[in-house]
């Protein structure tokens, strides 16, 4: 059975809500409490199943976790240090979650002992080759579909020797897989990147101990015998929180504050556009917890202006660009954003997705190979749209459905449970129609 959302447009939206935690945050912390010595105990871990998906991966190697359901969303991990791993007795699913199996490629290529990583149809046809030629390059022992550029990969641990490395495209799945390597590797590695990508691995190891230099746009470390179990507080997903940003900005008589959100400088490229585009934000109570700055965040309904988003701001807000889309469409003039190209090996080619749906709720788009033009709209007519499996996109067009004239009906829509399982119900909170959910064969 599948999932569709129908929502109508709302006439104001308002409140003061929470998102879940961050999920770059929430998988780093699960994979490096699992190799630390003693119990690592996470608060706010994301309640997801891709997250989920990186904590049945360290059950099966021997890592015992505990997870307690309720508001805090606390994990605990009962870490086996960095040589303790047991080889899993099944191949490893990490279902829908490319963090995961890019994350684990580098961490497994270091351990004793053989193992095989698979995911959903989506994962085995994200490239993998941009994770596994550095890796080889270390010494490891990867195989898979195309030569290694596809899951299902088997992976033959084995010893590693250091690289310096400078990646073509700036990717923290890639600076984090071959780190997490290195710290097993002789001598040190370092990652180079053309522009700085989210850096919460290396915040992370630097918080339990691992000998990290980071900087500018690089980072390396040397290794270490192990690292030390922490209490870790994680912030609420920038990425989640998104959605309510754009929804308070582009509705009007609308007021929203999300609190405890994560903004750390990597991620804070959403906020900056938004502010660009002439969007009404304020951040309060800012503060760091656990290596991570976090802050509440105020939106109102504001007037948006169309700009370019290119260069280092795709970077540092690769994920929320489909709701860029969703921003831009109602917004004067026209949004250009060029150097997008790695939107198109997502969960779905995400530039498609967005350029096709925004049409049908009238909005003008042009697609590039490696971005859009989009021409905004004052109003937009609601339509039937389609997810494509893509949680991002399915929230970013609920979205669009809270100011469309007349019903919005969102296809497919389970795959929002992927980050975000209680969008719908904070969706609903805030405004002041109903969003309804229904199932479909």
């Amino acid at each position: 059975m599948k999932e569709r959302i129908r929502l109508k447009k709302s006439k104001g939206l308002g409140g003061e809500i929470r998102v879940p935690g961050d999920k770059s945050i929430s998988h780093r912390a699960a994979i490096l409490g699992s190799i630390a010595e003693g119990t690592t105990r996470i608060k706010g871990f994301a309640d997801g199943d891709d997250c989920s998906r990186t904590l049945k991966a360290f059950r099966q190697m021997g890592v015992r976790i505990e997870r307690k359901r309720g508001e805090s969303a606390a994990v605990e991990i009962y870490g086996r240090g960095l040589h303790s791993l047991r080889e899993p007795e099944r191949i490893i699913d990490v279902g829908n979650s490319g963090t995961t199996i890019r994350l684990l490629t580098g961490l497994l290529s270091a351990q004793p002992f053989f193992s095989v990583l698979s995911g959903d149809s989506s994962v085995r046809n994200r490239p993998m080759k941009r994770v596994v030629e550095p890796l080889r390059n270390m010494g490891a022992r990867i195989q898979g579909r195309e030569e290694g550029n596809k899951a299902p990969l088997a992976i033959q641990g084995s010893s590693l020797m250091g690289i310096s490395y400078g990646s073509p495209i700036p990717s923290a799945q890639v600076k984090s897989a071959i780190l997490l390597a290195g710290l097993y590797a002789q001598g040190s590695t370092e990652v180079r990147e053309p522009f700085p990508s989210r850096d919460h691995t290396e915040r992370m190891l630097g918080l339990l101990g691992a000998r990290i230099e980071a900087g500018k746009g690089s980072a390396k470390i040397v290794q270490r015998e192990g690292l030390r179990a922490q209490e870790i507080d994680i912030p609420g997903d920038l990425s989640s929180a998104a959605f309510f940003l754009v929804a308070g900005l582009i509705s009007k008589d609308s007021e929203i504050t999300i609190n405890e959100v994560g903004v750390n400088p990597t991620r804070k490229g959403i906020i900056e556009i938004l502010e660009r585009m002439g969007g009404n934000l304020r951040l309060d109570n800012l503060q760091e917890n656990s290596g991570e700055p976090r802050a509440d965040i105020t939106v109102r309904s504001s007037r948006l202006k169309g700009v370019m988003i290119d260069g280092e701001f795709v970077v540092r807000s690769i994920d929320e660009l489909p709701i860029l889309c969703g921003a831009a469409a109602v917004a004067e003039g026209e949004t250009i954003i060029q150097g997008a190209g790695e939107l198109r090996v997502k969960e779905t080619d995400r530039l498609r997705a967005m350029a096709v749906e925004l049409r049908k709720f009238g909005v003008e788009v042009e697609e590039y190979p490696e971005g859009m033009r989009i021409v905004g709209r004052e109003r937009l007519k609601g339509s039937t749209c389609l997810s494509y499996g893509d949680h991002r996109v399915a929230m970013a067009l609920a979205v669009l459905g809270l100011v469309a004239e007349g019903e919005t009906v969102v296809e497919d829509t389970g795959c929002i449970k992927s980050s975000f399982p209680g969008f719908l119900e904070v969706l609903g909170s805030i405004s002041n129609v109903k969003c309804q959910s229904s199932k479909f064969k």
